[in-house]
């Protein structure tokens, strides 16, 4: 018999597939970049010699789309993080309020699913639950893509609605809240220890679309980490072992998540709920009245565009986030 081939590790070679997909990636966008820099020169030349203004459009197009290409890929380089370039599971919980909080953790669904989309990612709903009225109590989504973690982390922690409830008959302004958990989809090539008698395993009927089994069978998982609180649910699998296995995997990227969060804190013991710890997190404000506004509190990055925001348009955000995370770094390495 013969040495065991590379590829006998199915696990390994998909992550070595992923990793080349994603460099390939980037030099296709460095390609379309150079074309686009070739195009605008010719264009140039073309509108100078011939003194043709209907070209300055053209002109204008190119130029844009030239920016926008660089940008993505001067974002790209602020991803340094180790999981950054992985697939991203985002978690959403509506917060105290009912009602209105179910209905802002539905508004922020969107602006996610869109925001993934404009930058071209893929994605899945894990596990879904409505609210009583309207709205949603809580969703996971898994966007997939390359870089789609080191886009989407910036989002982790609690958003704030001020806003005059379309649920009050009275129209008095409400403040909403949802939490935000985001973690890296994590291979098997990743050592994240897990004892299986710490963690407990509850099976219960898939109530979101998933074929005929719904509500039939109890094919969806839900797992609970005692020692951390961490809890994991999946219901989108077509069996209960899929959605086990894939409980699983999400409760490896959570535990990953939440080390890295006592480290980078440099704190020795996060003792109490994780839930708490995450909820105690704002990151931004969405003010719709009584004037239109939404801040972020850790980098004071604002725009009145609201609506914008609200389609998906989160790109500003993340820069602000990004360069602020990678400028903290460059300054903690000069002082080593």
């Amino acid at each position: 018999m013969g040495e065991p081939s590379f590829w006998d590790n199915p696990e390994k070679a998909t992550k070595i597939s992923k990793d080349v997909d994603g460099l390939k990636s980037e030099v296709d966008e460095y390609k379309a970049l150079e074309t686009g820099l070739d195009d605008l020169e010719v264009l140039q030349e073309m509108a100078a010699e011939e003194q043709d203004e209907s070209l300055i459009s053209e002109l204008d197009e190119t130029l844009n789309k030239i920016k926008e290409n660089l940008h993505h890929l001067e974002l790209g380089m602020l991803l340094s993080e180790e999981y950054d370039a992985n697939n991203a599971i985002l978690t959403l919980h509506a917060g105290a309020g009912g009602t209105e909080a179910q209905d802002w953790t539905s508004m922020l669904l969107r602006m996610f699913t869109r925001f993934a989309e404009r930058n071209g990612y893929q994605v899945e709903m894990l596990d879904y639950l409505a609210g009583d009225e309207a709205g949603v109590k809580s969703v996971t989504l898994q966007i997939n893509g390359h870089n789609a973690y080191g886009f989407f982390r910036s989002e982790k922690g609690v958003h704030r609605l001020v806003r005059i409830s379309p649920f009050d008959a009275n129209a008095r302004r409400h403040t909403s809240f949802s939490a935000v958990d985001v973690m890296p989809e994590l291979d098997d090539t990743v050592n994240v220890e897990i004892n299986m008698d710490e963690v407990r395993v509850d099976v219960y009927r898939a109530s979101g679309a998933g074929g005929q089994h719904v509500n039939k069978t109890s094919s969806a998982v839900r797992m609970t980490h005692l020692p951390t609180g961490i809890v994991v649910q999946c219901q989108n699998e077509r069996s209960q072992i899929q959605n086990r296995e894939k409980a699983l995997q999400m409760l490896r990227g959570k535990l990953y998540a939440f080390e890295k969060a006592k480290r980078d804190a440099k704190i020795s013991d996060l003792a109490g709920d994780y839930q708490a710890i995450e909820w105690g997190s704002q990151i931004r404000s969405y003010v719709f009245q009584p004037y239109t506004m939404v801040k972020d509190h850790r980098t004071s990055y604002e725009t009145s565009n609201v609506d914008g925001v609200m389609d998906g348009d989160l790109r500003p955000f993340v820069e602000a986030y990004l360069r602020q995370e990678y400028e903290a770094k460059r300054l903690a390495a000069k002082q080593i």
